[in-house]
């Protein structure tokens, strides 16, 4: 304990770490040897110089109020791995990395972090922009909205031709024809279109009952073509969650008032694709009740710039963006450094959570999944015969299947061996697939595990 703050735990560092080699490259540079000059300061920065390959050892500065790094190593990923093994350092080794006075090195960077933050820099971080021409702007989304519409037509047309061909036959053309479908709605500009044309590609033969899965997933993109073409004889509220699905951004005048509060991280994670790496942070505020999501993007094979230490709170500035039962908010100013919160968010039963995934497809027929919080829940791995793992109440209410994506992780094994049989708590996303678990809490324990 620092007057900072906290000192992370080892596992929250490696949350941050972008990818699976930095996080293995990181763990080899925590450790004493390859550092010299390494110190942190009560304001929350930690610096020190690494031993590289070069005659010059790299200057790393980490400000974990952000978390923000700077590294003059040549690595585009944010963090670096000599950031991720810093901060490992000064998370295991007190005495590696003791309070100590500035360097000027590390000076001149948190005052430019300063600068750029006073120059409206530290607000939303996923969408604000300059002061445009507003006439040129409404041209050109009327014309981005033409491209969509075309598109939608189009794509309403070959779903009909899939179902007057039957859905038995998806398989035989191969993904190509889903590929080229896909590309046909990145040229309409509708990027949300293309992602869910994909899904519908990687669910043909994905295995016993996809045909049912697939009709599924035809009907959910026949009624986000059809809302979008018809958006505008709908309320306000879901005509922005149909933009939102479809690609569209959000302009920042749009969004609501931004709401301050202790913002508890429960978990975050990356997907991928061959264009676009997709960061997910779940947040809860603790004085509000409210849940919310932020999105942060990376080009491919670099991480995004977002990333919160999961199991602390950070006093902060969220701005939900618009839409009904939307949760996705823009990260703004933070106040204050991380501190460890009082436990897990309150939870509920497994029918809770079923409940209120349910009441949330009223505002959004799209939404994949919801957070939800589960107390006194056990892990069952898969019985014989019984096809996979589920999470089941300690006092005998619905049993949740967890969703097929989420079986291949490691975090199962290590949330049954957290569980001992025992009940825990649990926050993850719920789901028409399933439930997926994010972290977990041992049964009186503070602390947040990362399951992902």
């Amino acid at each position: 304990m620092t007057q900072q703050g906290v000192r992370w735990t080892a596992e929250q560092v490696l949350a941050l770490a972008p990818d699976d080699a930095s996080r293995t490259a990181g763990s080899r540079l925590g450790a004493a040897g390859p550092w010299s000059q390494s110190g942190c300061d009560r304001s929350g920065a930690v610096w020190g110089l690494c031993e590289g390959s070069g005659g010059k050892p790299y200057r790393t500065v980490i400000d974990t109020n952000g978390p923000g790094y700077q590294c003059t190593c040549p690595s585009r990923k944010l963090p670096c791995k000599h950031a991720v093994g810093l901060l490992l350092l000064w998370v295991e080794d007190e005495r590696a990395v003791p309070v100590a006075a500035v360097p000027e090195w590390v000076e001149r960077w948190l005052d430019g972090r300063g600068e750029r933050a006073g120059h409206g820099e530290g607000g939303p971080t996923d969408g604000d922009s300059t002061v445009v021409d507003p006439e040129a702007a409404r041209r050109r989304a009327e014309k981005r909205a033409a491209r969509v519409t075309a598109g939608a037509t189009e794509l309403e047309q070959r779903l009909a031709d899939l179902l007057r061909g039957g859905i038995a036959a998806a398989e035989r053309p191969g993904y190509g024809l889903w590929e080229e479908t896909a590309a046909r709605m990145v040229d309409a500009q509708a990027p949300g279109l293309a992602a869910r044309v994909r899904e519908l590609g990687a669910t043909v033969g994905s295995g016993p009952g996809w045909p049912m899965r697939l009709l599924e997933e035809c009907a959910l993109l026949h009624l986000l073509d059809r809302a979008w073409l018809g958006r505008d004889a709908l309320p306000e509220p879901l005509a922005a969650t149909v933009r939102s699905h479809v690609g569209l951004p959000t302009p920042p005048r749009a969004r609501t008032p931004a709401v301050r509060d202790s913002w508890q991280v429960l978990a975050q994670y990356d997907t991928a694709d061959a264009k676009l790496t997709t960061r997910r942070i779940w947040l809860y505020g603790r004085e509000s009740g409210r849940w919310a999501m932020v999105l942060d993007f990376g080009a491919a094979g670099r991480a995004p710039g977002i990333a919160l230490p999961v199991g602390l709170a950070i006093d902060a500035d969220l701005t939900p963006y618009p839409g009904a039962g939307r949760l996705r908010a823009a990260l703004g100013e933070r106040y204050a450094a991380p501190v460890a919160p009082d436990g897990p968010p309150p939870g509920g039963t497994t029918t809770e959570a079923v409940e209120r995934y349910g009441r949330a497809l009223q505002d959004d027929p799209w939404l994949d999944a919801c957070p939800a919080m589960l107390t006194e829940v056990i892990p069952v791995p898969p019985q014989d015969g019984d096809g996979g793992w589920q999470l089941a109440d300690a006092k005998g209410d619905l049993a949740l299947p967890v969703a097929r994506a989420a079986t291949a992780r490691a975090g199962l094994w290590k949330l049954l061996a957290l569980s001992g049989g025992a009940p825990v708590t649990v926050f993850g996303e719920c789901g028409h697939r399933g439930f997926t678990p994010l972290a977990a809490w041992p049964e009186g324990d503070r602390e947040a595990v990362a399951l992902t």
